[in-house]
């Protein structure tokens, strides 16, 4: 029973840190429709700021607002000098919807270049603001620690945040219209390049979370081939097409039954069978929903 409460509360606790990363897939594929594999290394370099402003100042809490901010700053600085340009210089031809994302691959090789040359190939250590030790319940222990539940509650808050912005207000309109028809749009009076640029930031900032609390939630070692962020990548993007990339409902929901099924899978099959399983649940859901759980008709109203 406890083996079981304790795999469900794994999977849930992976899940949201997962959901994070698709979140951020998914509002840069809402304002700009590319795949932004980069994604992971823009999360990367923005928890080695956190890290800085941990080691000069002591304090996580300054650390993650800081490193979100980063990963906000980085990411509108990429749209501007690169993606801005690419994306006007491959509108047309066969060439226009791959060309992109080929870029944010060499962008993923160039972040991490940077990172090693600022910070070297040594690991660097981020301590968790609260105990990873998990909670009690008689002579059981949890899956459950106080960081592990601090990270449940900001992914909740960060989602109801975003999830408010493209629902109630005008600019996750404009965002959505900048993504879906650009051209009428800018006919509009929408500044279709600034809400694009607001977009990135956006997940740059979610990035940034995302980095600093799967950090703080693992072993607190950071570096530039980081294993945890290559995985974070990796399974981000899937649950973002398993949800619905059109969606940021679906991408948490997608980063849920990800997070539980590779915890079943860990728990009670192996761990070598971890990576595969979530390509096998990615084939398996594209095969019945090919538009993800949420499909795209559904993706706009969430």
């Amino acid at each position: 029973m406890f083996q079981l409460l304790n795999t469900v509360l794994i999977g849930i606790t992976a899940g949201s840190i997962y959901s994070l990363m698709a979140i951020a897939m998914v509002l840069v594929w809402r304002s700009t429709r590319v795949v932004n594999f980069a994604q992971a290394g823009m999360a990367l370099l923005s928890t080695y700021f956190g890290y800085e402003i941990i080691h000069m100042s002591g304090s996580y809490w300054l650390a993650l607002p800081i490193a979100m901010l980063a990963g906000a700053a980085v990411a509108a600085a990429i749209e501007l000098i690169f993606m801005r340009l690419l994306l006007k210089h491959s509108s047309q031809g066969a060439i226009a919807s791959i060309a992109p994302i080929i870029a944010t691959l060499g962008l993923l090789g160039l972040i991490k270049s940077i990172i090693g040359y600022f910070w070297g190939n040594q690991d660097v250590t981020i301590d968790s603001p609260f105990s990873n030790v998990g909670f009690t319940l008689g002579s059981h222990t949890l899956a459950l620690s106080p960081m592990k539940l601090f990270i449940l509650l900001a992914v909740v808050f960060l989602t109801l945040v975003l999830s408010l912005i493209f629902q109630k207000t005008n600019l996750g309109l404009a965002l959505r219209a900048s993504a879906y028809s650009p051209e009428i749009s800018r006919l509009a009076g929408i500044k279709v390049d600034l809400v694009r640029t607001f977009g990135w930031s956006l997940a740059g900032a979610a990035g940034g979370a995302a980095g600093m609390l799967q950090t703080a939630n693992g072993n607190g070692t950071l570096s530039p081939d980081s294993l945890e962020f290559s995985l974070l990548l990796a399974f981000g993007f899937i649950a973002a097409v398993i949800g619905g990339l059109d969606s940021l409902i679906g991408a948490v929901l997608g980063a849920l039954l990800l997070g539980l099924v590779l915890a079943f899978v860990l728990t009670y099959v192996g761990g070598s069978l971890v990576f595969i399983t979530a390509f096998v649940l990615l084939l398996v859901v594209l095969l019945i929903r090919p538009g993800g759980i949420i499909s795209q008709k559904a993706g706009r109203r969430a």
